[in-house]
């Protein structure tokens, strides 16, 4: 990849040798080594990266042309949509962070397909959830007279076995509302006591049409002993007549009486969820039933066997794996491991629940991405996420600098414009630990004042030689006026050494003097972070902005690239956030 900068350099050399080059000439040549120089090496190690763009028009190009070269580049800066991934999050061991889910459109897509609204309450009438819920449950019920004779040759009882959690109660307010998709014990608690949650969507229907059919009906949930009267009271008041604290089966915790029944027995101390029940299911057909159907939202509801039918009902909201018991190979029910989903989140209206990331997955996945410890904090050395900025930006680094001394010997003020966050700092301990993924944005202003963030892996090498070899930084964030001294000072205390108040650009408060800047016109009263960007860029390319020529635009989002207004986009990896 470096050869193409050497191939290069002497034609440039001897170009520079001419008598009085145009300006128009020297914005050519400089768009000429950059496109080699950078575009190359980049476009062999980003999946994502868009191609090169025009000179800007105070170096001879029009904006018409520019304006045609940023829509041909923009329609490549777009996310994938297509993924693989294991629901342990070991899929997360590759060098590929455009290849994990983003968790914000996973989120969207998830709030799409129960139609829930901005603050995670979900549409209790219609939304693609319920409508797949229908069809199976529908569907099922037209098989309950079969399962059932089939069960009563065996000369047992047939019965059919329940969870709780989003088989038959539905919690997912609870969830996101409440939650915000990060699981808390205590407050699960205060829902099951005061018996806060809904029938899940056809369920009390489903059970009843099971009644009628003959089958004895039990319940297997999580919740425990001390949860029991209140979830057995709970599905009594949402319609349910076939459970009672006899035929509800709830977990031991180890206190008083509640203590492990002599009937489970587990390998170690602490039982998996499948040794537990699957141990009662089979307590419970040695009471003389014959359980023809087990129905669950996880996987591990229904593995572990002592059931002759399964059905598993959707659920991406969370993921409760547990190892099958020895011995028993049940490889039909295992998760999915391939997905489509568009970043705006619309694929929540046709994939279905089980083609949709589990959110617990993709977690688990984005930490593995990024070495991260139990608590949300990144390895510093080691992980596929610093693999991969490592092999981008060695990679990118010899030609740039080379790039930005001819740009800067042939005196067309070459810049390099870097977003902040993910881009030059690196959130991810905030994102994680301190935000659980849930943006605050009074928390995240409490870490920018504190300078808290880390250098993102390799960018201050990077950028440091950029700046030394004659190109101007340019920073442009979506941080507010407010942040920008915070901002700076973070920066250097982090080791760069070349940004500066007047070159770094940040967003208007709408407070004082923090105004929308008169370069900036925006089609709605809020500016879109491309309209502010994309501006910010062409006022730098202006005389009053510097009359800057900008080689490279660096950003973590794709809304960091798109609208023009520099030769080479260049996406670093960033699974934890999206803003389009």
């Amino acid at each position: 990849m470096c050869s193409s900068v050497v191939g290069l350099t002497p034609n440039l050399e001897a170009s520079m040798n001419t008598r009085s080059p145009s300006r128009v000439r020297r914005g050519t040549l400089a768009a000429g080594v950059i496109l080699t120089a950078v575009a190359v090496p980049a476009a062999l190690t980003m999946p994502a990266y868009a191609g090169p763009q025009a000179a800007h028009d105070d170096h001879g190009t029009s904006r018409a042309a520019l304006t045609r070269a940023a829509s041909g580049t923009d329609r490549l800066l777009e996310p994938r949509s297509r993924f693989t991934m294991a629901a342990d999050g070991s899929s997360g061991t590759r060098p590929d962070g455009a290849g994990v889910p983003n968790i914000d459109s996973v989120k969207s897509t998830i709030r799409t397909y129960y139609a829930a609204d901005a603050t995670g309450i979900a549409d209790k009438t219609t939304s693609p959830y319920i409508s797949e819920l229908g069809g199976v449950l529908g569907k099922q019920a037209t098989q309950l007279k079969g399962l059932y004779n089939q069960a009563k040759r065996s000369g047992k009882k047939p019965a059919i076995v329940l969870d709780a959690d989003d088989t038959t109660l539905w919690t997912y307010d609870m969830e996101d509302n409440a939650m915000h998709f990060n699981f808390d014990p205590v407050l699960q608690d205060v829902w099951v006591q005061g018996q806060k949650f809904p029938a899940t969507p056809g369920m009390v229907q489903f059970v009843a049409a099971a009644q009628k059919a003959g089958f004895a009906i039990f319940g297997l949930t999580g919740r425990n002993d001390d949860q029991k009267v209140a979830t057995v009271a709970n599905l009594g008041k949402v319609g349910y007549t076939a459970f009672n604290t006899d035929n509800f089966f709830t977990k031991w915790t180890g206190k008083g009486d509640s203590q492990q029944p002599s009937y489970i027995t587990c390998a170690t101390a602490k039982c998996t969820t499948v040794e537990y029940k699957a141990g009662t299911r089979k307590h419970i057909e040695s009471l003389g039933y014959d359980i023809a159907l087990n129905v669950g939202d996880q996987w591990s509801d229904l593995q572990g066997g002592y059931a002759d039918h399964t059905l598993k009902l959707p659920n991406p909201t969370y993921y409760l794996p547990s190892p099958n018991l020895a011995g028993v190979e049940e490889p039909k029910l295992a998760p999915r491991t391939r997905f489509t989903m568009k970043p705006d989140g619309s694929s929540g209206k046709t994939v279905g629940g089980e083609g949709i990331p589990n959110i617990d997955s993709v977690k688990s996945t984005i930490r593995t991405y990024y070495g991260a410890d139990a608590t949300g904090i990144a390895n510093k050395t080691s992980s596929p996420y610093i693999t991969e900025l490592g092999r981008l930006t060695g990679a990118i680094t010899p030609a740039l600098r080379a790039s930005c001394a001819v740009a800067s010997r042939l005196g067309v003020k070459p810049a390099i414009v870097l977003d902040a966050d993910d881009t030059t700092l690196w959130t991810y301990d905030m994102e994680d630990n301190a935000m659980h993924f849930n943006f605050d944005p009074v928390l995240q202003d409490a870490w920018v004042q504190g300078q808290k963030f880390p250098a993102t892996p390799g960018m201050v090498a990077l950028v440091n030689a950029a700046q030394k070899s004659g190109c101007t930084l340019i920073g442009l964030t979506g941080r507010n006026d407010d942040q920008k001294a915070a901002t700076i000072g973070n920066l250097a205390k982090v080791g760069y050494t070349g940004f500066t108040n007047p070159n770094y650009y940040t967003k208007w408060t709408g407070k004082g003097d923090s105004q929308q800047p008169s370069y900036i016109t925006c089609a709605a009263a809020k500016c879109t972070t491309i309209e502010y960007k994309s501006q910010t860029r062409a006022h730098v390319q202006t005389k009053a902005g510097g009359g800057y020529t900008i080689l490279a635009n660096f950003g973590d989002q794709f809304s960091d690239l798109k609208g023009g207004h520099a030769i080479v986009p260049i996406k670093l990896p960033n699974p934890t956030y999206y803003l389009p």
